[in-house]
């Protein structure tokens, strides 16, 4: 028995000690290069890629994407979506860098049969955007091409000087007022313009029909200036630093240990801190709001906007280290990365379905004692992320009766499965108009 858990938790970790080759040319990629690093994947893996993009940046720059799956372009009934995000300020470029890297070493390890990958590729859907931000790291980059360092800002904003993660729909804001007025609305949060209050950028709103288009359930946004993850909320409702909870505050504290102390350092109490007024961060974490509130970032419009998870990740002092520098980035976050991609699997999933047999799409999924509900995707499925416990389930969806089940998560990388089979509270006839107009507006 022993062995065979030994051999389980080698499975849970990847050493890639030997990638990339030791004639690898480490150098910082712009615009024309990262899309080289894609395509020559996509080549080398056609079976398991496909390349594209969800939009264009203000200066017209696509926002290039890789999907990394066993069955590329479509969504798999069951099967979760995960995506990586880098570079938002332009600037910080190390999240970019490593997510080049990993791209391929992904790719290589399918092929060879590694088992830990084989398995997180054929039942995850991953999607990685090295850059969301092409026009801030351009600036960026020329500035260090001609000085050989970077300074604090430069480069951060987008090309209309915006801080893209200060520009994203105040959710945090809606959902205080939502919850002073007593209202159920815990999730799919939605604003006016006139609530928003400002314009919202294109590479932001690119961002957030992303977000709709795919049923994320997991990501992390790369950042850089500290080494420490950070989790929701990242906006308290003063408007001052302290501890603001939320929801899901042990499932986020659990994904964020997850990465913190896979990766070499940030959660070693006795690493070097980046300045003199550093804070110390127990375990390599941080809640967003109890080191400093973040109004309007994409971490908490993830949580609340759509049915996924966002952590942050700071991952180094220096925001655009020289290239000699990377391969160390790359040994302190190669684990960390595949070890947060498997908890995509953590939780409960499955499907809501009418008693018919037909998927319903938008069913509530809500968990007693955690005020934060999901909805199923257009398959009906559905993914919940979880600590380890006894949950008591309910799905709903209006025109059927609600019904509720025990759940138990374990504390595997394997998702338990907790269908739910709903009856509905209309007549045969009724039924049958129903299902004739849904079959009319498929035609």
């Amino acid at each position: 028995m022993k062995l065979v858990v030994l051999f389980l938790v080698a499975l849970l970790t990847v050493y890639v000690d030997s990638f990339p080759d030791d004639d690898y040319t480490w150098t910082h990629h712009d615009a024309e290069a990262l899309k080289r690093v894609l395509d020559e994947t996509a080549r080398e893996c056609p079976d398991i890629t496909r390349v594209y993009s969800p939009g264009k940046s203000v200066k017209n720059v696509d926002l290039w994407t890789i999907e990394i799956t066993d069955n590329p372009g479509v969504h798999e009934p069951g099967e979760p979506e995960f995506k990586y995000v880098g570079n938002m300020h332009g600037n910080e470029v190390v999240g970019r860098e490593i997510l080049l890297i990993l791209i391929p070493y992904l790719c290589k390890e399918y092929n060879k049969g590694t088992p830990t990958i084989v398995e997180l590729v054929d039942n995850t859907r991953i999607h990685i955007m090295p850059t969301m931000n092409p026009d801030g790291y351009a600036i960026a980059l020329e500035e260090f091409l001609k000085t050989g360092s970077n300074s604090w800002t430069v480069g951060r904003q987008n090309a209309n000087n915006v801080d893209l993660n200060r520009n994203f729909p105040d959710m945090d804001k809606k959902f205080f007022k939502l919850q002073k007025m007593h209202s159920k609305i815990n999730n799919h949060i939605t604003m006016t313009m006139q609530e928003i209050g400002h314009l919202l950028q294109k590479e932001t709103q690119v961002i957030l029909n992303w977000m709709t288009e795919y049923p994320f359930v997991l990501s992390a946004n790369l950042h850089g200036g500290d080494i420490v993850a950070n989790y929701p909320f990242d906006a308290s409702k003063d408007g001052r630093p302290h501890y603001q909870k939320c929801a899901d505050d042990a499932v986020f504290i659990e994904l964020s240990k997850a990465y913190s102390q896979a990766h070499a350092t940030m959660s070693d109490p006795g690493r070097k801190k980046c300045d003199m007024t550093e804070e110390s961060f127990d375990d390599g974490i941080t809640n967003g709001a109890d080191w400093y509130p973040v109004p309007g970032g994409m971490q908490d419009t993830n949580y609340m906007y759509t049915n996924c998870f966002e952590i942050t990740l700071e991952l180094g002092c220096n925001k655009f280290p020289p290239a000699e520098q990377l391969p160390q980035f790359w040994d302190d976050n190669k684990n960390a990365l595949i070890k947060y991609m498997q908890m995509v699997h953590i939780g409960i999933k499955g499907f809501v379905t009418a008693e018919s047999g037909d998927v319903l799409e938008n069913a509530v999924i809500s968990v007693k004692g955690i005020n934060h509900d999901i909805t199923t995707a257009p398959d009906g499925d559905y993914w919940r992320l979880l600590v380890p416990g006894n949950y008591k389930v309910t799905a709903s969806k209006p025109g059927y009766l609600p019904k509720t089940k025990m759940c138990r998560v374990e504390d595997t990388l394997e998702a338990t499965h907790c269908n739910f089979v709903l009856t509905s509270r209309m007549s045969d006839l009724e039924q049958d108009i129903l299902r004739e107009l849904r079959e009319w507006d498929k035609q």
